[in-house]
C-alpha cells in the first residue's frame, strides 16, 4: 500500500496539469510551472495571452524553457506506469499475493510457488504456466478443428436438407396446380352437363305444361258451360209463373 503511495505521489510530479499526461517535452514558464510544449502553446492561442494556467501571471513574450530533468522524470515515468500497469495486470495467488506462475495438473488450477510447496499440493504434478497453456491449446486446437469438421458436416446435411424441402415444395406446388386443372376442366364438364340437363327438364316442363294447361282449358270450359245450364236452371226454379215456367221447359205448347 505504501509503495503504491510513493508511485503514485512520484508519478503525479510528471504529469501535465494540462492534458493530464506525462510530460511530452516539458517546458518550464518564467513562473516556474511546467507544461507540455504543445498543450502551453495552443493554451495561449486559445486564450490569446500569455499567461499560466497555473498561477495566471501574464508575460510579455513566449518564453519557453525546456525541461530537460522534468523530461528524463517523464520518461521514467512512464516506463514505471507500463511495468506497473503490467505487473497489476498478472493473476496474483489470493493468499500469498504471489503471482501464478505454475499449473497443477492435478488440481487443474493455478498457483504460485508457495502453494507448490504446501501440503496442499504435495505430490501434485506441476508445470510452467507457458507449458500448460501450450499443452491445453493444443487439445483445443485439436477440439476446434473436431468440432469445425462435425460443423460443416452439419451445414452439409442442413443443405441437403433444405434441397430435400425445397423438393418436396416444388413437388406440393406442381401437384395442386394439376389437381386444380383437373377440377377446372370437371367443373366445365359438370357446367356444361348441368346446362344441358337443366334446358331438357325446362323442355320438358314446358311440354307437359302446356298439354295441362290445355286440358285445364278445356276444364274450364266445361265447367262455364255447366254454370251457365245451372244459372239457367236456377232462373227457373225461381220463376214465379207456371205458364212461362213450362213454356220455357217445353212442356206445353200455345194454341192457334
Amino acid at each position: 500500500m505504501a509503495a503504491k503511495y510513493i508511485f503514485d505521489s512520484f508519478t503525479e510530479e510528471a504529469v501535465c496539469p494540462i492534458c493530464l499526461d506525462f510530460f511530452t517535452d516539458p517546458v518550464i514558464l518564467e513562473c516556474g510551472h511546467n507544461f507540455c510544449r504543445s498543450c502551453i502553446t495552443q493554451s495561449w492561442d486559445r486564450e490569446g495571452r500569455n499567461s499560466c494556467p497555473e498561477c495566471r501571471e501574464e508575460f510579455t513574450d513566449r518564453t519557453l524553457r525546456v525541461n530537460r530533468a522534468l523530461a528524463r522524470l517523464s520518461e521514467k515515468a512512464r516506463t514505471l506506469s507500463l511495468n506497473q500497469t503490467e505487473k497489476e495486470n498478472k493473476l496474483h495467488c489470493e493468499k500469498h499475493q504471489e503471482e501464478l506462475k505454475l499449473f497443477c495438473e492435478t488440481d487443474k488450477k493455478l498457483i504460485c510457488v508457495i502453494c507448490r510447496d504446501g501440503r496442499e499440493h504435495r505430490d501434485h504434478r506441476f508445470m510452467p504456466i507457458e507449458e500448460a497453456v501450450e499443452t491445453y491449446k493444443d487439445q483445443v486446437k485439436s477440439s476446434f478443428e473436431s468440432l469445425t469438421k462435425k460443423k460443416s458436416e452439419i451445414e452439409q446435411m442442413e443443405q441437403q436438407q433444405k434441397e430435400k424441402i425445397s423438393v418436396v415444395l416444388e413437388e406440393s406446388h406442381n401437384l395442386q396446380s394439376q389437381i386444380t386443372s383437373q377440377f377446372a376442366e370437371l367443373h366445365q364438364i359438370f357446367t356444361e352437363k348441368e346446362r344441358r340437363v337443366l334446358a331438357d327438364i325446362r323442355e320438358e316442363e314446358e311440354k307437359i305444361r302446356n298439354a295441362m294447361e290445355k286440358r285445364l282449358q278445356e276444364i274450364q270450359a266445361n265447367l262455364n258451360s255447366i254454370q251457365k245450364e245451372l244459372s239457367t236452371l236456377q232462373e227457373q226454379i225461381d220463376q214465379k209463373d207456371n205458364g212461362i215456367f213450362l213454356k220455357v221447359r217445353g212442356y206445353t205448347t200455345v194454341a192457334k
